[in-house]
């Protein structure tokens, strides 16, 4: 039996996805954490060391490998040279061959399987597509909702990720696009009108070498950067936010159970967030014409009634703004794979010939 082998670099996270000959997916790891700040080498084992330890869960090694994709935050080229990463810190990253390098560290390790890259948006939009399409199976994937927008047909998608930062991948008659140097999807870096953002200061989050990006209103970073600003403003000055001794990043981070719990400040803020991104997609779905628009990352682990709200939310926000070609959308979708839609993406793309 050969075995191939998906690998997603999250700014947070990293995950492991192994499937058979069969296009079956055997195992899904745990999240483990990225060590993104202690530079490139220290991701490099820590993937290495996951890739090993879950191919001996299931009794076999490197040398069982056929075919390995790793996907990363971008941008980067075609072959796995990471650029400037906004969500990758340490200097070291910048102009590291990540593909060339964990191709090397395998080899070490007891196996030659070519690895090939992917950028981690691309990849969550292929992961979403084949799971939609049962192109590859996922004995784990949730059930089917009867009230998903998908068509009978699906040859195209957008799919935005909402993570630490914001990723965008797109899948274009049943393939995925990478586009001439790779770096097709980039939509966290595309321009917000004015009014997607509630005050003068959510504009000011620079991401990458630009402010009023997608990014900077629709990612856990934005959400950081608008929390520290509204805990300042009087209508918020008893928020029991206030009163805990951590980071900002931390306080964010508690924002989906207080919104869960009703909270009046993180409803405010996934919101807006929702209504940015709601905007985000149009902008998008302008250029590409899509028959599906799908939502994945973390907010997909919000409750269900956040879910509905948020989904609502952005889809007000899309209609208000559309013209009227573009209003006939039945509405957007949750990803079904959630935050691993990446991961299987990568996987699926390790099937594909080289």
């Amino acid at each position: 039996m050969t075995y191939f082998v998906g690998i997603d670099v999250g700014g947070t996270t990293s995950t492991v996805a192994i499937g058979n000959e069969d296009r079956e997916i055997l195992k899904i790891s745990d999240q483990f954490p990225t060590r993104s700040t202690e530079g490139p080498t220290a991701t490099v084992e820590d993937l290495t060391n996951a890739v090993v330890t879950e191919l001996q869960n299931l009794n076999r090694t490197i040398a069982d490998v056929q075919s390995i994709v790793i996907a990363t935050p971008g941008p980067a080229t075609l072959d796995g040279v990471l650029l400037t990463t906004p969500n990758l810190a340490h200097p070291d990253w910048v102009n590291f061959g990540i593909r060339e390098n964990l191709q090397t560290r395998l080899s070490q390790a007891g196996g030659k399987p070519p690895v090939r890259y992917l950028g981690d948006g691309q990849a969550a939009a292929l992961g979403e597509y084949v799971i939609r399409t049962q192109s590859l199976r996922w004995k784990d994937a949730p059930p089917f909702d009867p009230k998903d927008h998908q068509p009978d047909k699906l040859d195209s998608l957008f799919f935005l990720a909402v993570g630490t930062g914001l990723g965008g991948g797109e899948v274009s008659r049943g393939k995925v696009v990478r586009g001439c140097e790779g770096r097709a999807g980039h939509a966290g870096h595309v321009f917000l009108p004015y009014d997607a953002f509630r005050y003068d200061h959510d504009r000011q989050l620079k991401v990458g070498n630009a402010y009023s990006s997608a990014e900077s209103a629709i990612s856990l970073t934005a959400l950081t950067h608008q929390l520290g600003y509204r805990l300042t403003l009087p209508q918020w000055s008893d928020h029991p936010l206030n009163s805990l001794d951590c980071a900002i990043k931390d306080k964010a981070k508690q924002l989906r159970e207080l919104a869960a719990a009703g909270d009046a400040l993180a409803i405010e803020l996934f919101d807006d967030q929702a209504a940015a991104l709601g905007v985000a997609m149009l902008i998008i779905n302008y250029i590409g014409d899509y028959d599906l628009l799908v939502i994945g990352g973390g907010v997909c682990d919000l409750s269900d009634e956040l879910r509905r709200r948020y989904v609502k939310q952005a889809e007000l926000a899309y209609y208000r703004h559309a013209l009227d070609g573009f209003r006939n959308l039945p509405g957007l979708v949750f990803s079904r794979c959630g935050d691993q839609a990446s991961v299987i993406g990568a996987l699926a793309e390790a099937y594909e010939e080289t």
